[in-house]
């Protein structure tokens, strides 16, 4: 069984900076597709970043490319989620995720991911 654990979020200011990591717990599945997750207050949950499983390709969503960076220590066996020029519309409670499934044309739904961890509050006053 996979269990993810976020921690980094908390309030901030517009234009401020954030790293968030999600730790996983085992490695007996070995490497997985990985990715974020943010639902904004009052909204559906919408993607944010995926990485593959060896780390190769990365994909960031419209709203977050350029600001956003994905990525993941293997040796450590953490996901990071590096913020940038935060925005109030980045308020959200932020999920990591993990899939065993292959290809990557899936990267972008959510339910494609089994795993998930409890989620990390972020929010950004203006």
């Amino acid at each position: 069984q996979v269990q993810l654990v976020e921690s980094g979020g908390r309030l901030v200011q517009t234009g401020d900076s954030l790293r968030l990591a999600c730790a996983r717990s085992e490695r007996t599945l070995g490497p997985l597709v990985m990715a974020w997750f943010r639902q904004p207050p009052g909204k559906e949950r919408e993607f944010v970043a995926a990485i593959s499983a060896n780390g190769a390709n990365k994909y960031h969503s419209d709203s977050v490319r350029g600001r956003f960076t994905i990525s993941r220590n293997t040796a450590e066996n953490t996901l990071y989620l590096h913020m940038n020029r935060l925005k109030p519309e980045d308020s959200a409670v932020y999920y990591c995720a993990a899939s065993t499934r292959t290809g990557n044309s899936w990267y972008y739904l959510s339910r494609a991911y089994a795993y998930w961890g409890q989620g990390t509050q972020v929010t950004v006053s203006s």
